[in-house]
């Protein structure tokens, strides 16, 4: 059996564009290089009564790996309840950390089962999401998790589809009471196609592993993962894409947002009390800047730059904090410079330097200027005279590192 080399811990990216299920994030995540064999082997542990076949295929003309669970005929009965799929899955060989993942997303199921037909959660029985083929679904995708050292999961909405699906329950519109009980406080929409595009399966993999749900964000990857669904559609290709970076090269909150407020009637001290409570919660910058308006008013337009993670708190804020009574926001662009911090001694204190670097360059150091007024402060000196100290330290210290290259 193949051993798996020690590698650095992994994001993954969900584009559900076209919705999910869980065969099509098993198929997308087999797809991002594991050997097809290993992950066979791992799944007949779990003797069941399946023939599990992987194979090449296309959806509206783009490639996907499609796995296939054939459920072959058995004396017991494929519903099951939550202590069958417990003790099935404590009694495999798999690691405890697979074990305790497969049993979350079983137990979301079970709940949400349970909540939309008013059964007691001991009385629930599985259907479609309890048979053989989605435990395949669900153990094999934290097997897989595991194996590619996934650590953090991130998704774009989910496209849920619309019409209605056949079910054991009969006929239930999209998305179904389960699905729709598994995506609350989740970001779905619909569009495109009148189909069940995410499964209850899906559903609760999704919401059990993904944290942060984003349009697709800045990043860098290395590998992507097609997972084909069942069925092909002549509207869009039925295709779940898994991106896999390192985690270090995903940012979720990297994506960047420009508040702004016209304020004709907020005093200057409210305008100004407002910076401190605007950096607290994680603006990255605040100014004002004097305008006119409409009818001649001098007036004060309010700009904060922040991580789109911090948008909803920092418009509260604003509501709460100033006499606005309306804000506008949109996602702007920009580059910045890698930053690193390094300390100096000026008149016997550490006294921070923040270096800024092009291509691994060193273009600017400058003094932190509140460290400068604490040591000013404490020696009874000019802040600008131990701001000039420091801008003095700064070049001997560059001098001397050259001087050591050389």
């Amino acid at each position: 059996m193949p051993v798996k080399e020690k590698a650095e811990m992994k994001f993954l990216y969900f584009d559900a564009s076209s919705g999910l299920s869980g065969d099509m994030i098993l198929g997308a995540l087999l797809d991002l290089g594991v050997p097809k064999t290993l992950f066979s082997e791992k799944m007949a542990g779990l003797n069941l009564p399946v023939d599990i076949q992987i194979k090449e295929t296309k959806r509206s003309s783009l490639r996907g790996l499609k796995i296939d669970v054939s459920v072959k005929k058995s004396t017991h009965n494929s519903a099951r309840k939550w202590k069958d799929v417990k003790d099935l899955i404590n009694s495999s060989s798999f690691s405890n950390n697979i074990k305790e993942k497969s049993l979350s997303i079983f137990k979301k199921l079970f709940q949400a089962e349970s909540h939309v037909h008013g059964h007691p959660f001991h009385m629930t029985h599985l259907h479609e999401a309890g048979a053989d083929d989605a435990i395949i679904d669900i153990v094999g995708c934290c097997f897989l998790i595991d194996y590619l050292n996934i650590e953090t999961f991130y998704s774009s909405p989910l496209n849920v589809g619309q019409g209605w699906v056949k079910t054991s329950h009969g006929m239930l519109p999209v998305p179904p009471p389960a699905v729709a009980e598994l995506l609350k406080d989740i970001p779905v929409y619909s569009a495109w196609t009148k189909n069940e595009l995410v499964t209850p399966t899906g559903a609760a993999i999704v919401t059990t592993l993904v944290k942060t749900f984003l349009s697709f964000p800045e990043m860098n990857y290395e590998k992507i993962g097609y997972g084909a669904g069942s069925k092909d559609f002549p509207e869009i290709p039925n295709i779940l894409r898994a991106f896999l970076g390192k985690t270090e090269q995903f940012k979720a909150s990297k994506k960047i947002f420009t508040i702004e407020a016209n304020i004709d009637d907020s005093t200057p001290q409210i305008l100004a009390g407002y910076f401190e409570k605007a950096f607290k919660l994680g603006a990255l910058d605040v100014s004002l800047t004097p305008i006119v308006m409409k009818k001649n008013r001098l007036a004060t337009k309010l700009t904060l730059m922040a991580e789109s993670s911090k948008l909803d708190s920092l418009i509260r804020s604003i509501f709460e904090e100033t006499s606005s009574i309306g804000v506008r926001y949109y996602p702007v662009e920009r580059r910045v410079l890698e930053r690193n911090l390094t300390k100096i001694t000026v008149l016997g204190e550490d006294i921070s330097v923040k270096t800024a670097c092009l291509e691994g360059i060193e273009v600017n150091a400058l003094p932190e200027y509140e460290d400068c007024k604490k040591v000013a402060r404490r020696n009874k000196m000019p802040v600008k005279k131990v701001y000039e100290m420091a801008q003095t330290e700064i070049s001997r210290s560059k001098q001397k590192t050259r001087s050591k290259k050389n």
